[in-house]
């Protein structure tokens, strides 16, 4: 029976805690920050620290899950422990569908960056090809994706870290862009000031500011296949969101220094335009391939965590062929998951040939907001499990349980941002009508 087939323990350390800044550090930050800089301004750093420091929360939350159970597959387990069947059965089945979409964007972002060298090849083109090899790479051992990941991820940060460098050295230096720009720490305030945009500026932009840091959780599905997880999961969760913190706003401060951030595009990735601007021979290149290496990592996490997903969800399925979906194979891969997973976010290249404008934005807003119910969901399964033991804890929450209610709070004040434009809107409505469906669905699943 496929639900008595156990993953083996291959990620390490530095596989897991890489893979999940892969899966985080990816479009949010190379694409999506131009959206949200032109939203909000210099104010979008102060945006990204709360953000971050609210998702460090929300791991700390989920590490204390992990850990009060060596047997959990996921996170899934906790919420099915604490929060009932129905609740884990939506919640499952929510999370897969958002990591198709933060999938879809990936692939949709990678069909952007290769506008630049080859303009005239499709969006839909780039985006679908990686996808296939993706697939094939997925179908290998979690070793083998592992040891991939790791490097994958390895070269996206150490592409910030020397990014960062080269834009501190400009500032010192007071370099003069191709445009006439001085690369000053001035221009986070000459245009406007800190809240250049108001409020309400600063508000829209947490809807891709959110995104940005949406699969920091990843962390919780890698629990069956962690070596030593006692050891790792601590060390990944401690580290994770810190350093993801660092490299968002360190690299976004830098931007902005080099560049005024009103004259950056919203539809473009910040990080091309500035070193395409400054006139370093061929420093546009090399970092377009850093983003879409970057994409391309964050699709790999993507198929990951799809696969494994939706391998927990059919395990335990009434109906035998259902449940056939789970099997691993004999490399220890859910591959029949993963293939089905990589064909769902194959829809995306359609999407990118009918409405090729609009579909990050599309894409990412639905992301966002199925994102918010999965967390939402982590921290009511902490807050019960912490009622039910008080003096069993280990590896314990900061604060808890206030620092639960603010993170509930801070995720309802999200909620309220994405009603606030059209295109968001209609993501979060279409949303809201995938989780009434499986709140129907749910009704099949017997009380915990």
């Amino acid at each position: 029976m496929a639900e008595k087939q156990e993953f083996t323990r291959k990620l390490k350390s530095r596989h897991i805690q890489l893979m999940a800044l892969g899966g985080t550090i990816g479009t949010g930050l190379f694409l999506g920050s131009g959206k949200a800089i032109h939203a909000a301004g210099p104010a979008i750093l102060l945006a990204y620290l709360i953000t971050g420091i609210i998702c460090f929360g929300i791991m700390r939350a989920l590490g204390e899950l992990l850990l009060s159970d060596l047997h959990y597959h996921s996170f899934m387990d906790a919420i099915r422990d604490y929060l009932g069947n129905r609740v884990s059965f939506v919640m499952g089945w929510a999370y897969w569908v958002c990591w198709l979409a933060l999938a879809m964007a990936e692939v949709t972002a990678i069909g952007l960056y290769f506008q630049l060298w080859f303009p005239q090849v499709p969006q839909w083109l780039p985006g679908l090809v990686t996808l296939l090899i993706l697939l094939g790479l997925n179908l290998m051992t979690v070793s083998t994706f592992g040891e991939l990941e790791f490097w994958f991820a390895l070269i996206k940060i150490l592409a910030i870290v020397i990014l960062i460098a080269v834009g501190v050295i400009l500032v010192l230096l007071h370099f003069h862009s191709a445009s006439g720009y001085l690369a000053t720490p001035a221009n986070l305030v000459n245009d406007g000031g800190f809240f250049a945009t108001g409020t309400k500026g600063f508000m829209l932009s947490f809807q891709m500011v959110v995104f940005a840091f949406v699969g920091i959780e990843m962390v919780g599905v890698t629990a069956a296949e962690a070596e030593k997880p006692k050891v790792v999961i601590p060390k990944a969760i401690n580290g994770i969101p810190v350093r993801i913190m660092l490299f968002y706003i360190g690299a976004l401060a830098v931007i902005m220094c080099i560049y005024p951030w009103s004259k950056l595009s919203p539809s473009n990735s910040p990080f091309v335009l500035v070193f395409r601007d400054i006139g370093l021979p061929g420093a546009a290149s090399i970092v377009n391939f850093v983003v879409i290496t970057a994409a391309a990592s964050a699709c790999n996490s993507s198929l990951y965590t799809t696969g494994r997903m939706l391998a927990e969800l059919t395990s335990t399925a009434h109906r035998p062929v259902i449940r056939k979906i789970s099997r691993l194979s004999k490399r220890s891969v859910p591959a029949t998951a993963v293939i089905i997973s990589a064909v769902v976010i194959g829809i995306a290249a359609i999407l990118n040939l009918v409405i090729p404008e609009g579909v990050f934005t599309f894409v990412s807003s639905i992301a966002t907001t199925s994102f918010l119910f999965v967390w939402a969901a982590i921290i009511l399964a902490h807050l019960k499990y912490i009622r039910q033991h008080p003096q069993s804890r280990t590896f314990k929450m900061p604060g808890a349980p206030f620092t639960d209610y603010v993170i509930l709070v801070f995720l309802f004040i999200v909620l309220i941002v994405l009603c606030m434009e059209k295109q968001t809107l209609i993501a979060l409505i279409l949303t809201l009508a995938w989780f009434a469906i499986l709140a129907v669905a749910s009704l099949t699943q017997k009380k915990a």
